[in-house]
C-alpha cells in the first residue's frame, strides 16, 4: 500500500517523511488552507528531493491555466483536483492528474470506479479537518483503485488495511501543529502501513 504525506511546508518535514518510507509528498496550493505553501516555497523543497518522490500538488477551485502553470514551474508530478470540475478542466490540464472524490455516503465511494481517485471525508473546509469515512462504507467495495484520506492516523491505519486500498493519505494525523509535521507520528504511521501490506 502506498502512502502520500500531504501538507508539507517545509524541507525539513519533506525529508523526514520521505526517508521514514513515503512513496508521495502533498502540497497545498489552496491559499484558504492552513498548510498553504507558496509554489517558489515548493520549488525550493522539489529541487533537494532524492529521486522516485511522487509529488503531488493539490488544487481546489482554481483555473486549468493555474493548475499548469504551478505544476510545471515546481516540477510537480500529479495534479490533485479536491474539487467538482467538469471534461473541459481535465482535458485542458498539461499534467497527469487524480479526481478527489469528498464522500458524503456510500455511493460515492464506487463513482469513477473504473478510475484510481482519491476518497476523503467531506468537510467544507476540503479535508486536513481529520474527519473519517465509516469504515462500512467499504464493506464489498473493490478498493484496489482507492486512495483513502481522511481522519488516518498511526492507531487506526491498521484497521483500514483490509479493504485493500491502493494507498493511504495523510496530513493532520501526523502533526504537531497544522502545517507543521511530527517525526515519529509520520515514522509510526507509515510502519503501520507497511505491517498491514502483503
Amino acid at each position: 500500500m502506498r502512502v502520500k504525506i500531504c501538507g508539507i511546508t517545509n524541507l525539513e518535514d519533506a525529508l523526514d517523511a520521505v526517508y521514514a518510507g513515503a512513496d508521495a509528498l502533498g502540497f497545498v496550493f489552496y491559499e484558504k488552507s492552513p498548510r498553504f505553501v507558496h509554489p517558489d516555497v515548493v520549488k525550493e523543497i522539489v529541487e533537494k528531493l532524492p529521486p522516485f518522490v511522487e509529488r503531488v500538488g493539490l488544487f481546489v477551485n482554481c483555473e486549468p491555466s493555474e493548475v499548469n502553470e504551478i505544476m510545471n514551474f515546481c516540477n510537480l508530478s500529479l495534479a490533485q483536483i479536491h474539487f467538482e470540475a467538469d471534461d473541459n478542466f481535465f482535458k485542458a490540464l498539461n499534467c497527469k492528474y487524480i479526481k478527489v472524490i469528498r464522500a458524503t455516503s456510500k455511493e460515492d465511494i464506487i463513482r469513477c470506479k473504473d478510475d484510481y481517485r482519491l476518497v476523503d471525508a467531506f468537510v467544507q473546509s476540503y479535508g486536513g479537518e481529520g474527519k473519517r469515512i465509516d469504515p462500512l462504507w467499504f464493506e464489498g467495495v473493490d478498493c484496489s483503485k482507492i486512495i483513502l484520506a481522511g481522519g488516518l492516523n498511526e492507531q487506526n491505519v491498521l484497521q483500514m488495511s483490509k479493504f485493500g486500498f491502493y494507498g493511504v493519505d495523510v496530513s493532520s494525523g501526523v502533526e504537531k501543529t497544522k502545517g507543521k509535521k511530527d517525526r515519529m507520528k509520520v515514522v509510526n504511521f507509515i510502519k503501520g502501513v507497511l505491517s498491514g501490506s502483503i
